[in-house]
């Protein structure tokens, strides 16, 4: 079960044969978790959330407890020394020599791959800004596994927020991997899904199209994965809530739905579902928060049985280059070295993956 990796930046980092290891072992655990109640005994888990969350974090503090370990860590920066100016770097170099594996979730993309480049320990990307979350794709991947029986030849609709949701990102990607999948991508023009996701779906043969509405889209879905508008992507109150109440779920929708539909969403929800879908067997996105606790409980495992790796910047380094992205991470920790990737359409960069102009 050895990892090629000690840190999970990004799911696309490990081939489909890992991800399968650690769907089947999450699914072994969700089935025989007494086999696994000291599997981490004398363990330590840091989980330095600069963001707020309710499940990424929980599922997995509950996971390590679960598995017999210990945690430490903070859930606000403002009571650790981030808050007198510590760096990155400092904070995470530090807790990393405290603990066997650190989670993070921070608002800058690129900061999980910045922080990896020196912790002494493994890093867990719990998010990353609006670029990636891989956990919650793996926790995705289980769910379809459990419930709908496979990971190809579904079709997928992502709704909402597609342009800063990180979830649908890393699920897109994810899922292009499989054979047969194709996307329908449901969202206001506002909020499109960024052109590295689309050109990474040209690249994989995938078929996707763009739709504005759900319920022309309904019908046709194996799954439909809602998300939520983010208030805190936004620049302005009022570009927030011109998006806010665009689309909604309701139990008039689900009626024009397939009768195995999965409905998926990463949580928390707003108002994008109606409270009265909650008693539609096919809502499920209870179940897949319950189920984000088993695939943490395998990762974690997984990643225990490697060290950590500090070669993991593969760019060029080019002095006349910086990416652009505001909020890339190396836009607040100057000591970064700025690295570059050449892709078939230029440059860029290797932390936020937005294209250098």
């Amino acid at each position: 079960m050895q990892t090629p990796y000690s840190h999970l930046i990004d799911l696309n980092d490990y081939p489909v044969t890992w991800w399968n290891k650690v769907v089947k072992l999450g699914a072994e655990i969700y089935q025989h978790p007494q086999r696994y109640v000291q599997a981490c005994a004398g363990k330590i888990m840091a989980t330095l959330f600069y963001e707020p969350s309710t499940r990424t974090q929980m599922s997995f503090q509950s996971a390590m407890i679960r598995l017999g370990g210990s945690i430490i860590g903070f859930d606000n920066p403002m009571s650790s020394s981030v808050s007198k100016g510590e760096n990155l770097k400092d904070t995470t170099k530090v807790v990393s020599s405290y603990s066997d594996i650190l989670i993070i979730r921070h608002p800058m993309a690129g900061s999980a791959l910045a922080a990896a480049q020196t912790a002494d320990c493994s890093v867990v990307n719990a998010g990353d800004g609006g670029h990636l979350h891989p956990t919650q794709t793996l926790t995705d991947l289980l769910t379809l596994h459990m419930e709908k029986g496979r990971l190809g030849h579904l079709t997928v609709g992502l709704c909402g927020d597609l342009l800063y949701g990180r979830t649908v990102h890393s699920l897109c990607k994810a899922l292009s991997c499989y054979e047969g999948n194709e996307f329908v991508l449901i969202s206001t023009p506002e909020l499109q899904m960024p052109d590295y996701i689309l050109k990474i779906l040209d690249q994989s043969g995938c078929t996707y199209r763009v739709e504005t509405s759900l319920d022309t889209a309904i019908g046709e879905l194996d799954v439909l994965y809602m998300t939520r508008i983010q208030r805190e992507r936004f620049a302005s109150e009022a570009e927030y809530l011109a998006q806010r109440d665009v689309y909604c779920l309701t139990p008039e929708k689900m009626a024009h739905a397939r009768p195995d539909l999965a409905v998926l969403h990463p949580l928390p929800r707003v108002d994008e579902i109606s409270v009265a879908v909650d008693a539609d067997a096919r809502a499920l996105y209870f179940k897949q928060a319950q189920y984000g606790m088993y695939i943490r409980m395998a990762l974690i495992l997984m990643l225990l049985e490697s060290k950590p790796k500090h070669d993991l910047l593969h760019g060029i380094a080019d002095a006349h280059l910086r990416c652009v992205n505001s909020k890339c991470i190396t836009a607040t920790e100057s000591y970064l070295p700025h690295r570059f990737l050449q892709t078939d359409d230029g440059m860029v960069c290797e932390y936020c993956e937005e294209r250098v102009l």
